[in-house]
């Protein structure tokens, strides 16, 4: 069969935990999950096109024409919640011009997979794991039916939407590497990336750890082993061209000893990559540090959350400020970024904790932070906690089109989510307002489009952001970047952009 694979783009959504500006600028990031299916699919002896049509910035029309060439017998899809009806509209404009099946799987089958299929321009769709079920879907439908056999396949019969139990474990290892030569890997970037080509991994799936606000809290942990995890990235680097590698696991180094072999792997081996990753605070020492420098890694993502060890408590993060620190330090120490991610709007928040964990980040001396705000996700405990007390489940009225977007009730907090939304602006201007950390961070600039990513994003933080209570924010003080001055900040800033595209132009960048 041939197969056509589409990643729509999508707008911000006033759901979503990040600020619209963090959203636009963190980062264009290869479709992973597509890429997987189209590996599945080839591997099966089908015949794939993977047409990324959000980081190529092409519209319905544009994407219908590569597709009328390419001829495909039906279309596959990628349900996030959050792009759900975004991506059903890209799925229906596309079925009717081509007039072929559509197929969606992803995140939000798990959630609700008899509703993901239920919209009429939906024919078929992958609850689970697509490594079984793709192939035997794709053998039965060859065949004309017999789709009642296929496990964690969803269909309609006679009107009624069939979801198909699967009770299989897959076997991570079983997957076969993403099929990235259908993508265009010179293109992805995300908002720290130094090198080119980039692209992102997922070594692991599931977490066992139990934080109370993400969706992956407590699900079985499956790793891959670490000669996969190695040829995988000798495949990046010697196929495609790639020089830098964001591993997307929930935790990285969770299992120690797994995570050193990956790293004794990549130092024997000698490759031109560098690699970031997100580990737990209390998951890292100095020596496992230490080693995985020498392998490569260049950025830890933690998992930080507040600066207020009493709400890290009620999150269930199960870490100590002072541990935090302690691994901080130790990362600063072996010569890796630290970079933190932060939450507003936990229980027991208020503009006096917002303002301890923003001096808390400051002494961390972070290389960048991420202030998101704390949503019911699907699956996670708050969202569970939130149907039980209201009986009401915005996200699958949402994706059935019976609710107009909106940002969902905060319960666990006393503050408005007007209030939050302020205070998560606030936290960005704060931290990043400093002159001291632009002007550290401008001057460890390398390329020249990584100066422009990163002042744009300046620029649209500080002077085009929505517009947002101000009394709440600044309550008669000033932002740091303010009381200095700011024509000499930016004509540093634009000396050293000069600097740069001279640079760049020099070495044929």
């Amino acid at each position: 069969m041939r197969l056509a694979l589409v990643f729509n783009p999508f707008s911000y959504k006033i759901h979503e935990e990040n600020l619209r500006v963090v959203q636009k600028y963190f980062g264009l990031f290869p479709p992973l999950s597509l890429a997987w299916v189209a590996g599945i699919a080839e591997r099966a002896g089908h015949t794939v096109c993977l047409v990324d049509a959000r980081t190529l910035g092409l519209s319905r029309e544009q994407t219908l024409e590569i597709l009328r060439e390419f001829r495909p017998d039906m279309l596959g899809f990628m349900m996030t919640t959050y792009m759900y009806r975004e991506t059903l509209g890209w799925a229906e404009f596309l079925k009717k011009q081509l007039n072929v099946p559509v197929i969606i799987g992803g995140y939000n089958l798990r959630v609700y997979p008899a509703q993901s299929v239920t919209p009429e321009p939906v024919d078929f769709g992958v609850h689970q794991q697509a490594v079984r079920t793709l192939p035997e879907f794709l053998e039965a439908f060859e065949q004309g039916g017999g789709y009642a056999e296929v496990e964690g396949l969803i269909y309609k019969r006679d009107g009624r939407v069939i979801v198909n139990e699967d009770r299989r474990v897959p076997d991570f290892n079983d997957f076969p590497f993403p099929a990235r030569h259908l993508l265009p890997n010179e293109l992805y970037a995300e908002f720290p990336t130094e090198r080119k080509n980039f692209t992102v991994m997922v070594t692991s799936l599931g977490c066992p750890k139990q934080c109370n606000f993400c969706e992956a809290g407590g699900t079985p942990y499956a790793p891959r082993r670490p000669e996969l995890v190695l040829a995988e990235i000798e495949e990046c680097v010697t196929r495609h061209g790639i020089r830098e590698i964001d591993i997307f696991d929930y935790e990285f180094p969770i299992v120690n000893k797994r995570a050193r072999e990956i790293c004794e792997g990549l130092i024997a081996r000698n490759l031109d990559v560098t690699w970031a990753c997100r580990a737990r605070i209390d998951s890292v020492d100095r020596d496992m540090l230490e080693l995985m420098h020498r392998a490569g890694c260049r950025r830890i993502y933690y998992g930080i959350e507040s600066g207020n060890q009493q709400i890290l408590d009620t999150l269930n993060k199960g870490i100590t400020l002072d541990q935090i620190r302690a691994t901080v330090r130790a990362t600063h120490d072996a010569g890796i970024q630290a970079l933190g991610f932060f939450l507003i709007g936990s229980p027991g928040e208020t503009r006096a904790t917002v303002d301890q964990t923003l001096r808390f980040a400051r002494e961390l001396d972070l290389e960048y932070v991420q202030f998101s705000k704390l949503t019911a996700k699907p699956l996670s405990k708050y969202w569970r906690d939130l149907v039980d007390s209201t009986g009401y489940d915005y996200w699958a009225e949402y994706i059935l089109g019976r609710t107009h977007e909106q940002a969902l009730p905060r319960p666990w907090v006393d503050l408005t989510n007007e209030q939050i939304d302020a205070l998560a602006l606030y936290a960005y201007k704060k931290h990043h307002g400093d002159l001291r950390f632009l002007l550290k961070h401008s001057l460890r600039v390398r390329t020249w489009p990584e100066f422009k990513r990163k002042f744009n994003a300046f620029i649209d933080m500080f002077f085009r952001q929505e517009a947002v209570a101000e009394h709440w924010i600044q309550r008669g003080e000033q932002f740091s970047i303010f009381n200095e001055n700011p024509r000499a900040l930016l004509n540093r800033m634009s000396t050293r952009a000069a600097d740069l595209a001279a640079s760049n132009k020099k070495s044929g960048e």
